[in-house]
């Protein structure tokens, strides 16, 4: 849609809503190719590790830092395939840790469970990494 300003010389384009949908389904697009790239590291990556030393994910949480590398590792293999800067890499990477980083004072002081740690982990993981998209919408929407 384009509007004509007051002298009616200039056109000013305005977002459609159409265009505010295809924004959000290349968002939410994004978001689950990466989902899905986590998970294909996350098992990938940890099948792995239990070949080469079984006793890596003992703690819980050295375990959660291990899955959260594994996931970064895919994740961000992906994202440069599909022409992503190393700064926003590096970025989405942080926003996965930062939950479980967070989520380590109540797991060493006993207030929740390695499972806890786990499940809360992950769950507050989507979150930050929409948070991050968010902030990057600009690369996102290449």
């Amino acid at each position: 849609m384009l509007l004509i300003d007051r002298t009616g010389s200039e056109r000013v384009p305005v977002p459609s809503l159409r265009s505010r949908r295809s924004t959000a389904w290349h968002l939410a697009r994004q978001n689950l190719e990466m989902v899905v790239a986590m998970l294909i590291g996350m098992v990938a990556l940890g099948l792995l590790q239990q070949l080469a030393w079984q006793s890596l994910n003992f703690y819980s949480d050295v375990g959660v830092l291990v899955i959260a590398t594994d996931m970064a590792i895919s994740m961000g293999a992906w994202m440069r395939l599909r022409g992503h800067s190393w700064r926003g890499i590096a970025e989405m990477s942080a926003s996965m840790y930062a939950p479980f980083i967070v989520l380590l004072v109540p797991y060493w002081t006993g207030a929740i469970s390695g499972a806890e740690l786990m499940a809360w982990g992950h769950l507050l993981m989507l979150p930050a990494v929409g948070l991050a998209m968010y902030l990057r919408r600009a690369e996102y929407l290449h």
